[in-house]
């Protein structure tokens, strides 16, 4: 068992580094850049919907709505990182923290010392700024993921018991 906790703990390690680069990376875009990619994903799913709907929404509606979900969708993809953040967080203390409540406490600072680091980070990125508004909202995703992460390592750990 002690081998099995350290193997979860290394993958998700590994694994937390890569989606370390990958937010640092996305982080390091210049603002034009950044909406460029957000606008691509919005178009992308305007277009299903386009399809979806047979094609008949014209080229303006098309285009109107696709400005109108950037921003959610931004928003929402930040949420999902930092979700996948807070169990990765979670799964790397999973062997070297034994107990519950100080590894959600230790997950959950070390999650709102990423999101305000990528933040500060943005900050000096041209055409970007840091907002506290994006520290709440990875927070709260990654608070998400932390939750996700107990609860089924809860479910895990009780049926192992049972067995």
């Amino acid at each position: 068992m002690k081998s099995k906790k350290m193997a979860v703990t290394l993958v998700s390690g590994l694994l937390l580094v890569l989606l370390y680069g990958i937010i640092f990376s996305f982080s390091a875009q210049n603002g034009e850049a950044s909406t460029e990619i957000s606008m691509g994903v919005s178009d992308s799913l305007v277009n299903v919907l386009d399809f979806l709907t047979f094609g008949k929404m014209d080229t303006d509606m098309l285009s109107e709505l696709a400005l109108v979900i950037e921003h959610p969708i931004r928003k929402t993809a930040h949420f999902l990182e930092y979700a996948l953040m807070g169990i990765l967080i979670y799964s790397t203390l999973y062997y070297p923290i034994t107990n519950s409540k100080v590894k959600f406490w230790v997950s959950l600072l070390w999650l709102i010392l990423s999101a305000g680091a990528d933040e500060l980070h943005q900050y000096f990125v041209p055409g970007r700024w840091g907002s506290v508004k994006d520290v709440l909202l990875d927070t709260c995703g990654g608070l998400v993921g932390i939750l996700i992460c107990r609860f089924l390592y809860k479910k895990v750990s009780s049926k192992l018991s049972k067995s």
